[in-house]
């Protein structure tokens, strides 16, 4: 980051800066009063990496209001520390804004990966991932996982439509969306079959998937 003490107030950017908050939080912005809890900004910019990319700022209220960071730098340090535990590593961009003498936003630019999806390792043991649904970062499941995973290489997909996909048709002409267990019920398929052929089907944009907190949920999709 540059030197904190090098920034000077500029009213160009102080307006830009407004107009970017008075948006709101979004499938492309999140906003952070401070970096208390920055394994929480990661797991943003996580999101963000792995969705369509985003613009975290350190230093705006939920409302949208520019409250700033006294220390900027010592607010990044944390962050940089946090961001060890993103596994591969993730590329952003980093500004800094003075809105006054002694309060800066912190703009942190994040595109999306070509290397996604990215991790974050809670222990040794144990890593997590995080899409972006709205204006929410939801930790993704392994078929998402996978799907993102698989549309990054953007390869030809195959699948066999037989009984079960036609079930499932038939079935999201009467519901607008269908979850893994709803599918597993409907069909007696296993888990792993079950999983299959929702993952295939979303990936020949036949289906399209939208993670919730409860679980993902499977729709009609572009074909």
């Amino acid at each position: 980051m540059k030197n904190w003490e090098d920034i000077r107030f500029n009213e160009e950017h102080l307006y830009e800066l407004r107009k970017l908050a008075i948006q709101g939080e979004g499938i492309h912005l999140e906003f952070k009063r401070k970096a208390t809890h920055p394994e929480k900004v990661v797991r943003e910019m996580i999101a963000f990496a792995n969705t369509h990319g985003g613009t975290v700022l350190i230093g705006v209220d939920d409302d949208g209001s520019l409250v700033g960071v006294k220390y900027p730098e010592d607010e990044m340090i944390e962050v940089q520390r946090a961001l060890q535990n993103c596994k591969p590593t993730l590329i952003y961009n980093e500004s800094l804004f003075a809105l006054r003498e002694n309060r800066f936003v912190i703009r942190l630019d994040i595109p999306e990966s070509d290397r996604r999806p990215h991790f974050y390792a809670i222990d040794k043991e144990t890593s997590e991932t995080y899409v972006r649904v709205k204006d929410m970062s939801i930790k993704a499941s392994a078929e998402m996982q996978e799907i993102i995973r698989r549309t990054r290489k953007k390869k030809d997909i195959q699948f066999t439509y037989g009984d079960h996909e036609n079930q499932l048709m038939k079935y999201l002409e009467e519901h607008k969306t269908i979850t893994l267990p709803q599918f597993r019920e409907l069909t007696g398929l296993n888990r792993f079959k079950a999983s299959r052929k929702l993952i295939l089907l979303v990936l020949a944009d036949v289906l399209k998937i939208t993670a919730s907190e409860k679980g993902d949920l499977y729709s009609r999709g572009a074909s």
